[in-house]
């Protein structure tokens, strides 16, 4: 190794100490020496992320009799058929982000209900710091809903289509 390079390989393990003692996640560093010697280092440790699903039963219907014209108060989602997280056919968010459902503002979705998709296919893009992450089909099948709607944030793991 050259001189330079042994201080380089210095200065990144310093980084990373620091990074440990201070109990960072990540560090970036950006040093010019001249026009065309420069050093751009990220030093970043991974993070164990824990996921803790409570579980709520559901309230037991009660029969009353209420005027036809009354109001539910009940979301669209709460309305169908068991708690989408729990679907085996569902496509959960990788990571915590922004969700949507068309490439650019104005343009038409990447799939709607009743599409048929393949396996790879984009579905959804979630915006993550800055980064555009194209979510595609685990599988092949037919988009059953769309448990997003676009532009709203989502967390990790929450469930964003189902796909039968």
């Amino acid at each position: 190794m050259t001189k330079q390079n042994d201080a380089d390989v210095a200065f990144i393990q310093a980084l990373a100490e620091l990074l440990a003692a201070n109990d960072l996640t990540e560090l970036e560093v950006k040093r010019e020496y001249g026009e065309n010697d420069r050093l751009n280092v990220r030093v970043s440790k991974a993070q164990e992320i824990v996921q803790t699903v409570a579980s709520v039963a559901a309230p037991a219907p009660v029969a009353t009799a209420a005027p036809a014209a009354a109001p539910v108060a009940a979301a669209p989602a709460a309305v169908e058929a068991g708690d989408p997280a729990n679907d085996p056919n569902a496509v959960p968010s990788p990571m915590v982000g922004t969700a949507y459902l068309s490439p650019e503002p104005g343009a038409a979705t990447f799939v709607k209900i009743g599409d048929q998709v393949s396996e790879g296919q984009t579905l959804l893009i979630v915006e993550a710091m800055k980064t555009m992450n194209h979510i595609p089909a685990p599988k092949s099948g037919t988009v059953k809903r769309v448990l997003v709607e676009d532009g709203t944030p989502v967390e990790f793991g929450a469930p964003l289509m189902i796909i039968e």
